[in-house]
């Protein structure tokens, strides 16, 4: 039962976040046009920080490292296996209808960096590596959301793009916190920058869940909860996905942190990356904001009665 207490304490903290970014908005001193430019620090400076300074402080070893490839495989297998598993139950015909084929990216795709990480380094304080697989996690969703996802989504290859996978702030960041780790910056960075990825990162999460405030202040609540999909693809994005990812990595031999932190993340609410390919196809933008907010909401519940499996 710690577990739950734990994670239920942390993910009720993190929805308490919300409620400056609704409220100022409510009251207009808050606009949702503001929320490009708040988005652009949240994404290029916290996030970088948060991301670097879950890696650059680790011991480099072969294990660490091997144990970092083998999360991010894990991570794209069940994000792949389960995306593709919708497909086919849905068929052809259900396949060419574009709210339906959102339910298979969606279903995978969670915040596991700003809500993830948090969650799991308060279940696993003695573990930094929970940290680290946050990282390799948020690397798979990049890679798979600009290749498999926005083909998938538009079903042009045109849109699909490796540099977008690669060459992202989230992605530069891990290949920033890796070098850093592998030169072992954590003997000789200097405080005044481990105060400042630090703080930066920790101002990733909180920023995060005050954009959602404003976004859910200005949602039609009735459309919200009465949207059939968006629970669906709740459904599967907090209950689903997590417990196939953990079928998968339960008969290997690794340590309860591996196991229980894939759990976690592939537990989170859906990825605000939805809207974003949802743009590419100047399509079902409210339908991916209403997932994000809906599921958001809903892992008050989901996140801690997973947690009791770890």
């Amino acid at each position: 039962m710690i577990s739950f207490s734990v994670t239920f304490s942390n993910v009720l903290l993190m929805l308490l976040y919300l409620l400056p970014g609704f409220f100022m908005c409510k009251v207009k001193k808050v606009k949702p046009d503001h929320l490009s430019s708040i988005s652009v620090i949240l994404l290029y400076i916290c996030g970088y920080a948060l991301y670097v300074n879950a890696l650059y402080g680790l011991d480099p070893s072969p294990a660490l490292f091997a144990k970092m490839g083998l999360f991010l495989l894990f991570a794209l297998a069940g994000e792949t296996l389960l995306m593709l598993l919708i497909l086919l139950i849905l068929g052809k015909e259900k396949r060419k209808v574009f709210a339906l084929r959102m339910l298979s990216i969606a279903a995978v795709m969670g915040n596991v960096g700003f809500f993830g990480m948090p969650v799991v380094r308060a279940l696993f304080p003695e573990a930094p590596e929970a940290a680290v697989y946050s990282s390799m996690f948020n690397a798979a969703l990049n890679i798979l959301a600009w290749t498999v996802g926005v083909f998938t989504l538009t079903g042009e290859k045109k849109h699909i793009s490796l540099k977008a996978a690669l060459v992202n702030p989230s992605m530069l960041a891990v290949f920033t916190g890796m070098i850093l780790c592998l030169l072992n910056a954590k003997d000789w960075l200097p405080d005044i920058l481990r105060t400042g990825f630090s703080t930066l990162g920790a101002m990733s999460t909180p920023l995060c869940m005050i954009i959602l405030g404003v976004r859910l202040a200005t949602m039609d609540f009735k459309a919200l909860f009465t949207t059939k999909l968006a629970w669906l693809i709740s459904a599967g994005k907090l209950l689903v996905f997590p417990l196939f990812c953990y079928l998968l990595v339960l008969p290997f031999p690794l340590d309860p942190v591996f196991k229980g932190s894939i759990l976690i993340l592939a537990g989170t609410p859906c990825a605000s990356i939805l809207l974003n390919l949802a743009e590419i196809h100047h399509n079902g933008q409210e339908l991916a904001a209403n997932c994000a907010l809906l599921s958001t909401l809903l892992s008050i519940l989901t996140i801690p009665l997973l947690s009791l499996l770890v």
